[in-house]
């Protein structure tokens, strides 16, 4: 059953983790900050904790879908292959989604939380992404015709590629690579808070999406990370829940029916007022779109 597979990875996780800590240490880089590491951990095991009870509805769901399937593709080599495409595909969409509608930001602002770039910051995961239906954006995916065990197996692939990508250890790999895959240097760029490098590059595993769909920026200066408006806290509670409570009191500030849809389903930084400001009109004040 593929929600394992990432428990699976734990070990692994906690001993690449070690060994950047051990590198930071040894080059003296000030890649750690203690209680910024503990939260990011504590993150995570919620994360764990919480996928113990959504992982079978979400794989109930799939099944249900997967009784109207319009094929049978089995468990054939090229079905993981066209699986592994499709899977990649629905988890750029779903990241894309996450940084361009408030309601799926306010799950995922949790992993841009940190002022910080390192394994730790990988694990910092959210507690409600499942309970607010972001494994939705797969539905597709047990309709055409895959199994609801391939779809979870690849979704935990590719968040298992994802976690050593979050580093300052690893500067560039050979340009192939760089071309077709994520990499810490690309995903260094999606953890920026910098105006130009805001709301991009939202690959999972392969960065052609972002060329293809016009959302990928190279990483040339060393990027600020974290958010335009850090929350300054430690506590695993806030972090977790903070963007709800800021999207609450907006709405019962709303004084309409549509300012409350805008507030809800908007950009992240959307206001009545102008009082903030979404990616796009920053990008546009810095005449970088």
């Amino acid at each position: 059953m593929s929600p394992n597979l990432i428990h699976y990875a734990i070990p692994g996780f906690v001993l690449l983790l070690l060994a950047e800590v051990i590198f930071s240490a040894i080059q003296k880089k000030d890649l750690y900050e203690t209680k910024d590491a503990v939260s990011s951990i504590a993150m995570g095991l919620g994360n764990v904790f919480f996928g113990l009870f959504t992982k079978a509805v979400i794989f109930g769901v799939y099944s249900f879908i997967y009784q109207f399937r319009l094929f049978t593709l089995g468990f054939v080599w090229w079905a993981w292959i066209l699986c592994f495409f499709a899977d990649d595909l629905s988890y750029y969409w779903f990241h894309r989604t996450s940084h361009s509608v408030r309601f799926f930001w306010a799950s995922h602002v949790i992993h841009h939380s940190s002022r910080k770039y390192n394994l730790a910051t990988a694990l910092r995961q959210n507690w409600t992404g499942n309970f607010t239906g972001t494994f939705l954006f797969w539905t597709w995916m047990p309709l055409l015709g895959f199994h609801p065990a391939m779809v979870m197996t690849m979704q935990a692939i590719s968040l298992i590629y994802q976690f050593w990508i979050h580093t300052e250890a690893i500067h560039r790999l050979p340009r192939w690579i760089e071309w077709f895959f994520n990499t810490p240097s690309h995903h260094r760029v999606h953890h920026a808070s910098d105006i130009k490098y805001l709301d991009r590059n939202h690959a999972g595993v392969l960065i052609i999406w972002d060329r293809m769909f016009g959302t990928f920026t190279p990483e040339e200066e060393r990027p600020v990370y974290g958010l335009t408006k850090n929350i300054y806290t430690y506590n695993p509670l806030r972090i977790a829940i903070h963007e709800w409570v800021d999207i609450w009191k907006d709405l019962r500030q709303a004084r309409s029916l549509k300012e409350a849809w805008h507030y809800v389903f908007d950009a992240p930084g959307w206001s009545h007022d102008g009082s903030r400001k979404t990616t796009k009109q920053l990008r546009k004040e810095y005449h970088l779109d």
